[in-house]
């Protein structure tokens, strides 16, 4: 099976139990009504096996679902077969990137708080490959272009008549930290600059000045769908990513990105600080 197809399935499966679920429905009764078995409903919540986008729809209707859900369900029961632009590179994806990739080839809106590095979908090609030869496993040096091709390439959604939304929130320690060398962190915050003034992208810095904060525990992702209830939290933690989508879930990490945004710099501010620290290096 393509793996476009196995990540859309994950994310359709893990929609379709939502949905059911904030309906207080169980797998007969919402089989009952669309007049498919039980086991069906169970297969649709799953990520294996074909799905046919009538009976999506009729399931999301019949969960009360809004039209602007029902749409996004039904595109994306529509277009589970298509491929996405990363299927040359599967062989270098590890399944979660897979799915964080799928996600944000839908999503509307990035939000992003780093810690460490400045976003993938921010960095210069000089910047993702000193990251990738400081991994602690040393890699060949065809495989780390082939990693940091796959990081260029998904920054092209940023270019789309229609791009997503990106709201980065960097901590001071993101502009600061020396990446490879003075020269390509000096690149590098160019780039944020130039990205700053960008009418899809707003770009925060969170001082130290702050303190303790409300993500202290590390960076994250939430990615927005067509509504929030189609929202997906992206945790990309060492030992391996997690994807979060319950309701308490993404509350808790809407509400660490509100705090966060109210005490970070505005974006002139954070410009300013950016630039005085490209100066300094």
């Amino acid at each position: 099976m393509p793996i476009r197809t196995t990540t859309r399935r994950r994310q359709l499966g893990a929609m379709m139990r939502k949905l059911r679920a904030r309906k207080g429905m169980t797998l007969e009764e919402a089989g009952r009504l669309v007049g498919v078995s039980k086991a069906t409903v169970s297969r649709y919540e799953t990520q294996e096996g074909p799905v046919k986008w009538p009976i999506v729809d009729a399931l999301c209707r019949q969960y009360d679902a809004t039209d602007a859900e029902r749409n996004a369900v039904v595109a994306l029961a529509k277009d589970a077969k298509q491929q996405g632009w990363w299927g040359p590179f599967t062989d270098s994806i590890p399944a979660d990137m897979n799915l964080l990739l799928t996600l944000e080839d839908d999503a509307v809106r990035e939000d992003h708080f780093s810690c460490v590095y400045v976003p993938g979908l921010l960095q210069t090609r000089s910047y993702s490959t000193a990251i990738q030869q400081a991994n602690e496993i040393r890699l060949a040096s065809e495989e780390i272009e082939r990693l940091v091709d796959i990081r260029m390439k998904r920054q092209e959604i940023l270019g789309r008549p229609h791009p997503p939304h990106l709201w980065a929130i960097l901590d001071e320690s993101v502009i600061r930290r020396v990446v490879g060398s003075p020269e390509i962190m000096r690149e590098q915050l160019s780039h944020l600059l130039t990205a700053n003034e960008s009418p899809d992208i707003t770009l925060q810095v969170l001082p130290f000045a702050k303190g303790a904060h409300a993500a202290a525990l590390g960076s994250f992702v939430i990615l927005g769908g067509a509504e929030s209830s189609l929202d997906v939290v992206y945790v990309d933690l060492h030992v391996g990513s997690v994807f979060m989508e319950k309701d308490e879930e993404l509350d808790r990490y809407r509400l660490a990105f509100d705090y966060l945004r109210a005490q970070a710099w505005d974006m002139a501010a954070s410009s300013a600080m950016i630039d005085r620290v490209r100066k300094e290096i």
